[in-house]
């Protein structure tokens, strides 16, 4: 890879679909301009990919993060429940999060 170029990944998933880009940026490309760069709007209409939180390799970052060589930005979407408070539910019918019988104690 040229001196001014990285290659980076962009992870988006949502529900039973995801998607995974490989790109090329110029040296000094933020976490956000990749995102806005990789054309996942079309693929994600839903998603406000301009506000969503960012992280690489799991570990959330700001818009402006410098990236590098090998990153994977990663968008973060919004829970569809609090999984405490779906735990605290199924542990009242007395079924794991796998949807298992909860052992008794």
């Amino acid at each position: 890879m040229a001196p001014d170029r990285i290659e980076v990944e962009v992870a988006c998933a949502v529900g039973d679909r995801q998607r995974l880009l490989r790109l090329v940026l110029p040296a000094g490309s933020t976490a956000r301009a990749a995102v806005l760069q990789s054309g996942l709007e079309a693929e994600f209409p839903d998603l406000d990919l301009a506000r969503l939180p960012l992280a690489i390799y799991g570990e959330l970052v700001s818009d402006e993060r410098v990236l590098a060589d090998g990153d994977r930005v990663e968008v973060c979407r919004p829970l569809a429940r609090d999984p405490r408070e779906l735990r605290r539910e199924l542990a009242a019918r007395g079924l794991t999060m796998a949807g298992r019988p909860a052992r008794r104690r």
